[in-house]
């Protein structure tokens, strides 16, 4: 718990054997001043390993989901489903590759404490080593950032994965990209509904293991073509009703 909020993680995983225990212990290992846990919970869902992703997850402390039906998003309200049991007031959501460090949620979760609704964590404003990040994923993250920053006005560095959000406000979003759009429906919908969105930087790291996106040329390809159609799509679609805005 931080601070009153009850605070629980997620983290989509597909092959991550070499790393999912160690980023699981990583947020479990966040502490308070008082020395309490700062995460209550941390949901892994396995989204169709071939690998021990799952037993090496539950060896570390996690409570485990499975579906094989893949997908990024698909993976991510799998393990909310599971979160909401508990009833946080915050999730984190983080990758299990140890690109990213996990000594940024306490950050993350000050911003949601000063009043935004969603903290994204921006390796553009971070620091990055060398390798982290393929030419292919910045130039994407560069164009897309800058198509959302044209078409609606707000700025936009990064489309990264590690991030943090109100509960109250991601239950108005009414997710639904199951693949690579997961993350930018998010942001744009936020902004759509003229939520707090703040951007912290996060220092990236090189990953452990092979990226299923930057890794192959179907992965950049498949990412890329699913993040540009999520915009064009939100765009130009019928705006979407939230459960707020409902009679």
């Amino acid at each position: 718990m931080y601070n009153g909020f009850r605070v629980g993680a997620v983290i989509p995983a597909l092959n991550e054997e070499q790393s999912v225990g160690l980023v699981v212990q990583d947020i479990r290992s966040q502490r308070n001043s008082d020395g309490t846990q700062m995460v209550d919970d941390v949901v892994v869902c396995d989204n169709g390993s071939t690998d021990s992703t799952s037993r090496v997850a539950i060896e570390a402390g996690a409570t485990l989901v499975t579906d094989t039906k893949r997908g990024y998003g698909r993976a991510c309200l799998t393990a909310i489903a599971t979160l909401k049991e508990k009833s946080p007031e915050v999730l984190v959501f983080m990758d299990g590759d140890l690109a990213f460090d996990a000594r940024d949620i306490p950050h993350m979760l000050h911003s949601i404490e000063q009043g935004a609704d969603l903290v994204i964590g921006s390796r553009s404003l971070g620091k990055c080593e060398p390798g982290a990040l393929s030419l292919a994923q910045r130039i994407g993250n560069k164009v897309a950032t800058l198509l959302i920053s044209l078409l609606w006005s707000a700025r936009i560095t990064d489309l990264g994965p590690f991030r943090a959000i109100r509960t109250s406000a991601l239950d108005q979003l009414f997710m639904r990209d199951e693949a690579f759009g997961w993350t930018v429906e998010m942001q744009i919908k936020a902004i759509d509904m003229d939520m707090s969105v703040v951007e912290i930087p996060v220092n990236t790291r090189v990953r452990l293991g092979r990226s299923k996106i930057s890794g192959t040329i179907r992965g950049v390809l498949s990412a890329g073509f699913g993040i540009l159609s999520k915009i064009l799509q939100l765009r130009f679609s019928t705006p979407f009703v939230s459960s707020s805005q409902l009679p």
